[in-house]
């Protein structure tokens, strides 16, 4: 499969699942994430169209994918939203069965920096109990590295740093559980892309999520507005043995769908062929 063919869009809550679908096909997008927590694609609603949905991919041939919301914390330990958070994942992974979607992104949740080892500890066994419910299932599931946050900041991310991601990913050995590898998020650290690519199991990961940065504070731009090199990316990417798909996300549709000529061009002036 050609790069350009690799590199699909998500289009979030921009579209109705189904419109997003007929949209990515009509413009020879192959591959797809959309979220399903807020309307038009509220999770109630989507389980009422999982049929047509379904049917659309299979009509289509989409590689369809489902991205939960990085604001729900995997990592709750309270009381009755514990329990909740252990059902929002079931829910997604039934839905990428009742719709034909072949994956779930899902985060490691958020900590209140004094909370730090019992939130990391309550996200892993979170993750390792969804991990279990989707292999029963025949489900999978991408878990992201996510972005940095400003360093006074209380709340912040877990699974954002080399030394976290080789956390989970060294404790979570279910085939259920692979990797989504968020570039933009790695350029925000010291280590950059190269630091995560030569730390990470890049053959574990199936797709890398494309947006730009200045390397400083989190924002999706599109790329060539920021200062991220993706020739550069591309080439360690391709060369630790990825060989999965790619995701724009940032700014519109066009913008994404544009970009993707862009991305080939940096990718083949860094000799990747």
């Amino acid at each position: 499969m050609k790069l350009k063919d690799r590199i699909g869009v998500d289009t979030g809550n921009i579209l109705p699942i189904e419109e997003a679908i007929r949209w990515a096909a009509a413009n020879d997008v192959k591959y797809l994430d959309v979220q399903c927590d807020f309307a038009p694609n509220d999770q109630h609603d989507v389980h009422a169209r999982a049929s047509a949905i379904r049917a659309l991919v299979e009509e289509t041939d989409i590689h369809l994918g489902l991205h939960t919301v990085s604001g729900v914390n995997i990592a709750e330990r309270s009381p009755f939203v514990a329990d909740a958070a252990d059902e929002y994942l079931r829910s997604y992974i039934d839905l990428q069965l009742a719709t034909g979607a072949e994956w779930v992104i899902v985060h490691a949740g958020y900590h209140f920096t004094g909370d730090y080892e019992a939130r990391r500890v309550a996200g892993l066994e979170r993750l390792k109990r969804a991990a279990d419910y989707a292999e029963q299932k025949g489900a999978l599931l991408l878990l992201e590295n996510t972005n940095r946050e400003p360093k006074d900041a209380e709340v912040q991310y877990l699974a954002c740093t080399i030394e976290e991601c080789l956390y989970y990913f060294d404790n979570l050995k279910s085939d259920a559980l692979r990797f989504a590898f968020t570039a933009n998020h790695a350029h925000l650290y010291d280590e950059g892309v190269a630091g995560f690519v030569d730390a990470l199991d890049m053959v574990r990961a199936k797709e890398v999520r494309l947006a730009d940065n200045h390397g400083d504070v989190e924002i999706h731009l599109k790329p060539g507005e920021g200062n991220m090199d993706f020739g550069d990316m591309f080439r360690r990417i391709e060369a630790a043995g990825f060989t999965g798909h790619y995701m724009n996300q940032f700014g519109t549709l066009e913008d994404m769908l544009d970009a993707r000529d862009w991305l080939v061009d940096r990718a083949r002036e860094a000799g990747v062929t």
